[in-house]
């Protein structure tokens, strides 16, 4: 399971205060805390602070690599804030980048950046037409955004496609739709990795953690091998060890023992 560290995020409490005053302690503990408890990739986002995101975004950079060996994964629909976020990247593994969609636009703002800083990317299930509705929009919007990336130069295994979890309080059918598509686009895809923002499908519901927890599993054994999550939560990442262990994805289960030595796993 690759994790992507969700908690740098301005919308999140106290962080957009702890950007705008530089607080450089309270940004690296939260960096450092989420690769230590397993993150392959460390989000930062701070598009909460509109006229000053791109300034935001290049300390933020900065401040998180100072104290992490993963890459960092640039959070923001704006373009110019992803090229500064970029231009100080650095580490040994390419950055992620969060996101590129079907849009015209911001694909061809994107697209350039992908190519000139080798990254890997989140493609994100959106479409000039707006969100997809239902489990073949997912599909088709995936597969268009594959083809795509994958004529202009970017390999399967570089593209993380979020099929985008809406909340299952809107529609009561939303987890089939998202888990037919994460296995419709596994199969047709199989180098290609499936990703999510998971606390979207229990948003407005009571005992989130309930639901979170529930559709991870669900979702890993269709085939997604990555989530945006709070890598903190003890029982979310044991949860994850465990089904990576029972989906055979963990060679002699070692992965898996490795955790319980290092009394890393909560019942």
């Amino acid at each position: 399971m690759i994790v992507i560290g969700e908690l740098i995020n301005t919308s999140r409490e106290g962080l957009e205060e702890a950007v705008k005053e530089r607080d450089a302690e309270f940004i690296q503990d939260l960096a450092k805390n989420q690769e230590e408890a397993g993150a392959a990739y460390v989000d930062v986002n701070c598009g909460t602070l509109i006229k000053e995101e791109e300034e935001a975004i290049e300390w933020l950079v900065e401040t998180a690599q100072e104290v992490v060996d993963v890459p960092l994964s640039i959070d923001s629909p704006n373009p110019e804030a992803v090229k500064r976020g970029l231009e100080k990247h650095e580490n040994e593994s390419p950055p992620l980048i969060n996101s590129i969609t079907d849009e015209e636009e911001r694909y061809d703002e994107l697209l350039p950046l992908i190519q000139e800083y080798e990254a890997n990317v989140i493609a994100l299930c959106m479409e000039d037409e707006g969100m997809p509705d239902d489990c073949d929009d997912r599909i088709r919007i995936a597969s268009n955004l594959v083809d795509n990336l994958k004529e202009d130069g970017i390999e399967e295994d570089r593209i993380f496609v979020d099929p985008i979890i809406q909340p299952i309080g809107t529609d009561q059918e939303m987890g089939l739709h998202i888990l037919n598509a994460i296995e419709a686009i596994t199969e047709k895809y199989p180098e290609v990795h499936i990703t999510c923002g998971l606390s979207n499908i229990s948003h407005g519901m009571p005992q989130r953690p309930l639901l979170n927890r529930a559709f991870l599993v669900l979702a890993m054994s269709r085939g997604m091998d990555s989530a945006i999550i709070d890598p903190l939560d003890e029982h979310l990442m044991s949860l994850a060890t465990a089904s990576e262990t029972l989906l055979g994805n963990d060679e002699g289960c070692m992965n898996y023992l490795q955790e319980s030595r290092a009394d890393n796993l909560v019942v």
